[in-house]
């Protein structure tokens, strides 16, 4: 596939720009293909082109990455963080979190609090890759 255009861009960061802000709401691939103005089959093929990495993963990591935070921030139970960050089912998430992180939510959470640097620091220092490998079964035909 050739590179994306400027406008492909702009369409495709702005459904990124999207899942950024809403990624604990519900995301389906047509509502995000419909904000960037493309087919569905289009969008999953041309972000995955543009971000190199699919719609799903990308929302994964964004998810996990704010439950990462959560999980060494707050008292919030394991369960509740996974709700929080938009997962509906708790075994999902372990799964998930196991396979970004490498470890289970609760013995990331083990390592105590974060340390007292600027959160932007933190945040970078604690990403996720976008190079661990995550299932890409979604949970609907049409969903993420």
């Amino acid at each position: 596939m050739s590179r994306p255009s400027e406008d492909s861009n702009r369409r495709m960061l702005r459904a990124r720009d999207a899942m950024d802000r809403s990624y604990a709401e519900p995301l389906d691939v047509p509502t995000l293909a419909r904000l960037a103005h493309v087919s569905e089959a289009h969008f999953i093929r041309t972000f995955k082109v543009t971000f190199g990495e699919t719609p799903n993963r990308y929302l994964q990591r964004r998810r996990i990455e704010r439950a990462m935070f959560l999980l060494r921030s707050s008292e919030e139970t394991v369960t509740d963080v996974c709700m929080t960050v938009g997962f509906s089912s708790v075994g999902t998430f372990s799964r998930v979190f196991s396979e970004i992180v490498g470890e289970p939510p609760s013995v990331y959470r083990k390592r105590g609090p974060l340390a007292p640097v600027p959160s932007c620091f933190a945040m970078a220092w604690l990403r996720p890759g976008t190079n661990t490998a995550v299932s890409e079964k979604p949970t609907s035909a049409t969903g993420l």
